[in-house]
């Protein structure tokens, strides 16, 4: 796997990339990950799956739009061509369209192996709020060309849901494509204390909780989640918004708070510890918020649904599909009144909270890593868990 994104940056890509591969360890399969370095703090990630998930960090620059990124150094990527290229590979899956597609791209036609690449990023709606002193029209224009450009490098693609499909195909993408989400490790989420939660930040047990898990960035809309936190604490003066996450958006989004006199209401977090206090978090929640227009797919919900807590979101792209069928959410539109009114609805009814939380598990169910991987399986051309005697060894 080859990527320009790895935890410890924390986003959907990073979390994608690890569920894939610590899943397909558990398979059998050795697993060889390139991403940028980091610094200190990547450490634990890298040795988390065992001998069989290889991490190759490469020396990187940050970004100076998104200092939270880091862009791999040329001369860098031409060195981990050398070494790549000398190895036996099975399959070359590329997550990123950056010096990453490049490098996945080249070691795969240099290997003769297939080379897939997951389309994670919904990028034509994004780039306008990084580069914003350039016109968004020209932006999206380039994000399509570059799309169709990069796409007809690969041999397969990956795509999130079947909205994303849609996209891609009106860009004139013809690639094959085979849609197929993340999943999510059912296991990892059976855990959290919400009481431990409360009592750390001092909220009383009877006190309302909305939360958010997000990254800290314009697209992700989390400007209007307080928007609709500051319509509720009139009927909730007590409310806290609880907002995991960090990112290049925080110091607006801690002014608006400030501005809209909810200091006292919302609560920033930062990033949160995904095996011990993100799942107290998401316990200690009457309602998970989600309100992003741009999700390809919508992780955080899924997590919501498996630990029960029950939801109030847009269906947008990514997150329409992950709610089509579900009974664990409230579905509202963009529109303040309209959204904080089921929420409000949802904190005042004991037993619809009960109803949804319930549901939550179920629905998780759909998403589970192990339903899916047999599918990804089937996208790499290896063979399936079942005969992992003759699996394929390596996976970059």
């Amino acid at each position: 796997m080859v990527s320009d994104v790895y935890f410890p940056r924390v986003n959907g890509v990073s979390t994608s990339i690890r569920t894939m591969a610590k899943a397909l360890v558990a398979l059998g399969h050795r697993v060889t990950l390139v991403a940028p370095d980091y610094g200190d703090a990547q450490h634990v990630f890298d040795a988390e799956f065992g001998p069989r998930f290889e991490v190759i960090r490469l020396p990187a620059r940050t970004i100076f739009f998104d200092p939270e990124d880091r862009l791999v150094r040329g001369d860098a990527t031409r060195q981990a061509f050398a070494h790549l290229a000398g190895r036996c590979w099975n399959v070359v899956h590329v997550h990123t369209p950056f010096r990453a597609h490049r490098l996945g791209v080249r070691v795969a036609r240099d290997g003769g192996v297939p080379v897939v690449e997951t389309y994670h990023t919904y990028f034509e709606e994004y780039v306008a709020h990084y580069l914003p002193w350039l016109p968004g029209g020209m932006l999206r224009f380039i994000a399509r060309r570059l799309s169709r450009s990069l796409c007809s490098e690969v041999d397969r693609l990956i795509v999130p849901t079947k909205e994303m499909t849609e996209v891609l195909l009106r860009y004139g993408i013809e690639t094959p494509a085979v849609v197929l989400p993340t999943g999510i490790d059912l296991d990892e989420f059976l855990g959290g204390d919400g009481a431990a939660f409360r009592a750390r930040h001092g909220i009383a047990a009877d006190q309302p909780v909305v939360a958010t898990v997000s990254r800290l960035a314009i697209e992700k809309n989390i400007g209007f989640l307080i928007e609709v936190v500051q319509r509720l604490v009139r009927d909730f003066p007590g409310l806290r918004f609880v907002i995991a996450g960090e990112g290049p958006d925080a110091r607006r989004l801690r002014r608006k708070a400030a501005e809209a006199g909810l200091s006292g209401n919302v609560l920033f977090l930062g990033n949160l510890d995904r095996r011990t206090t993100l799942l107290d978090c998401y316990r200690a929640a009457d309602a998970f918020l989600f309100a992003s227009p741009t999700e390809t797919q919508g992780l955080v919900l899924t997590e919501a649904m498996a630990l029960g807590v029950p939801i109030v979101s847009t269906a947008v792209m990514g997150t329409a599909t992950v709610l089509r069928d579900a009974h664990s959410a409230l579905v509202a539109p963009e529109d303040t009144e309209v959204f904080a009114a089921a929420v409000a609805r949802l904190l005042r009814d004991a037993g619809l909270r009960a109803t949804l939380a319930a549901a939550g598990p179920r629905d998780a169910q759909a998403w589970s890593n192990e339903r899916l991987m047999q599918r990804l399986l089937a996208v790499y051309g290896a063979p399936a868990p079942s005969d992992t005697r003759t699996a394929p060894e390596s996976i970059a």
